[in-house]
């Protein structure tokens, strides 16, 4: 069905815009989710349009960005001014020293070894703000230099994690690319004095470093060069030699202390099979590719702060152009550390059986819990640029994402561990319930209610004799007879109650029973205590819903009243993503 003028008109001003935000292509998704905000009388007819705004988003991401800017100041003047003054009014991060407009080009350098996660996503972000904040570039870069750690399967899963989070590169491109110029490089700075190869074994490189002292091939440059021609033949062995970097062996900062630049790894890596040998370090590896990448601003945190001064010493020894360099602080919560050194054995011991288990702090993890991108991303802004090392609440990043579910999260009802409730007299009745309290267009459910529901367990627990309980939206009751047994409440016998509902009153959440369903809900929780992993980071919570969540399809999103929101996660499941 052809669109309406008025909604034609509002899908190309939102697709525009978009375009425009991400260098000229609209993200489909996005354009769905703004109509459907802009207008919610569409939100239960949206399906049947889509076809229709599909094709205008695939029209205008055909258009060239002047074309875009010009067709979006054509059907909505002011919009891109407005635009411009709105980003320069919400500027969260500070200007970059010496950046020129149009010329800034900053770098994303993930290895990939591991599931992309919540401290990567700030440094994905970070970066690209940065760039788009001086219409420059942003270069996606694999650090993939380890073939002992990396696997194909980690390259698409960082790509999916950048796209779920609507970051775009401009480029994208694999360190290990470049291996015949890196092994140059390495050559030149043996050649040249900058560094020499090292036969000690690893216990004597360690010793000698801790106590400031020089080993015996820093001395000998005529043997270093012979070494360096053994060592890119093939006569070494993994572990049997190192190029080291010349630095001063006295220098209070232990990163100068000769530190390692290129050894020698055999494995199977994943783009280049076994054909090289002699890999470089992140030290090497990352000051050349920046410089030669072009990369003005170069990014990290603050626990790379002792290696900077070895990054421009070997770009000095090079001769090579310097970037600039911005840090930045980490982001982990409590409990729920980044480092892989804690999540891989998790991973490998089969403790935890995928990326994407919600305990984790994985992007895929966030999502399947159901945080969204864009909670994510206002949450990373609102923490700005700081060098401090502190560990923000996981709260605050759920303010963030519960302002952005809420309003479209269905309210339904959910008890757990459930306790029969038969309230005495009352009549059947068809209830109407509504599926938000303020959006009517996510519609209304029908539930047939008689004297027989189920309740949760902790709320049955707290009634006693006389107490009168307001049932939500249904009626209220009096309870007459609480029964237990084996230490809990075995059912709960109650009256039909007045009409009033009072401030005071207790009011629960119900299911009637014969409208029910058996449910679960999985709850994360902290996946470490201290250094120690925690047994029961993931709680079960067991009990029953209304049979219209069968309805739902995995990944809807609800708030199961006085729980909690919750994502729906496949059949009579979900995860709570919080209260």
């Amino acid at each position: 069905m052809p669109l309406a003028p008025d909604i034609e008109k509002l899908v190309k001003t939102l697709a525009l815009k978009n375009a425009i935000e991400h260098q000229g292509k609209a993200q489909f998704d996005a354009i769905i989710s703004k109509v459907a905000g802009s207008r919610p009388d569409m939100r239960a007819s949206i399906k049947a349009v889509i076809p229709e705004i599909k094709t205008a988003v695939q029209a205008i991401n055909a258009m060239p960005l002047d074309a875009q800017k010009a067709m979006l100041e054509e059907i909505a003047p002011g919009e891109l001014e407005a635009k411009k003054q709105a980003t320069a009014e919400q500027q969260h991060f500070p200007p970059l020293e010496g950046a020129v407009m149009g010329q800034v080009v900053t770098r994303f350098p993930p290895e990939p070894n591991g599931y992309p996660h919540i401290g990567h996503a700030k440094a994905a972000i970070i970066d690209e703000e940065y760039a788009r904040m001086y219409n420059g570039k942003l270069i996606l870069r694999f650090d993939d230099t380890n073939p002992l750690k990396e696997k194909l399967e980690y390259y698409d899963a960082i790509r999916e994690g950048l796209e779920w989070l609507g970051v775009k590169q401009d480029m994208t491109k694999n360190t290990s690319d470049d291996m015949a110029l890196l092994h140059d490089y390495g050559k030149k700075l043996v050649q040249t004095g900058g560094a020499y190869v090292c036969t000690c074994r690893q216990e004597t490189v360690r010793d000698l470093r801790g106590k400031g002292l020089p080993c015996e091939c820093r001395r000998d440059p005529a043997t270093s060069l012979d070494r360096l021609a053994r060592m890119f033949d093939g006569s070494y062995g993994q572990n049997e030699a190192i190029i080291r970097f010349k630095g001063d062996m006295a220098d209070q900062n232990t990163a100068m202390r000769d530190p390692a630049l290129f050894r020698i790894l055999e494995g199977d890596h994943p783009k280049l099979g076994s054909r090289i040998r002699v890999w470089p370090t992140y030290d090497f590896a990352a000051p050349v590719e920046d410089s030669l990448d072009g990369v003005t601003h170069a990014m990290r945190t603050k626990e790379y702060e002792l290696r900077n001064a070895l990054y421009f010493a070997v770009l000095d020894r090079l001769g090579l152009r310097k970037p600039a360099m911005i840090e930045f602080s980490r982001l982990e919560f409590e409990g729920v550390p980044v480092s892989k050194r804690k999540i891989r054995p998790l991973i490998d011991d089969g403790i935890i059986k995928e990326w994407d288990d919600p305990r984790l702090p994985t992007l895929s993890a966030f999502r399947r819990r159901g945080f969204v991108p864009e909670a994510i991303r206002r949450f990373v802004l609102s923490l700005g640029i700081t060098l401090a090392e502190t560990k923000p609440p996981f709260e605050s990043l759920e303010a963030f994402n519960r302002k952005v579910i809420d309003p479209i999260s269905m309210r339904l009802f959910f008890v757990r561990d459930p306790v029969e409730l038969v309230v005495e007299g009352a009549d059947e009745r068809q209830v109407t319930l509504k599926n938000h309290p303020t959006d009517a267009s996510l519609g209304t459910r029908s539930v047939r209610a008689g004297g027989r529901f189920y309740i949760a367990g902790d709320d049955a627990g707290n009634m006693k004799e006389g107490d009168e309980v307001r049932l939500i939206e249904l009626y209220n009751i009096k309870v007459q007879r609480v029964e237990r047994g084996d230490g809990r409440v075995k059912s709960v016998h109650a009256s039909m109650g007045g009409a009033e509902i009072r401030q005071s009153m207790q009011k629960i959440q119900w299911i009637a029973k014969d409208d029910i369903v058996d449910f679960k809900v999985m709850i994360p929780k902290e996946l470490y205590i201290g250094d120690k992993y925690n047994t029961n980071s993931l709680e079960i919570a067991l009990g029953c819903a209304e049979s219209f969540v069968s309805t739902l399809k995995p990944d809807a999103r609800v708030q199961f009243v006085r729980f909690g929101f919750c994502r729906i996660d496949g059949s009579n499941t979900a995860i709570l993503t919080h209260r």
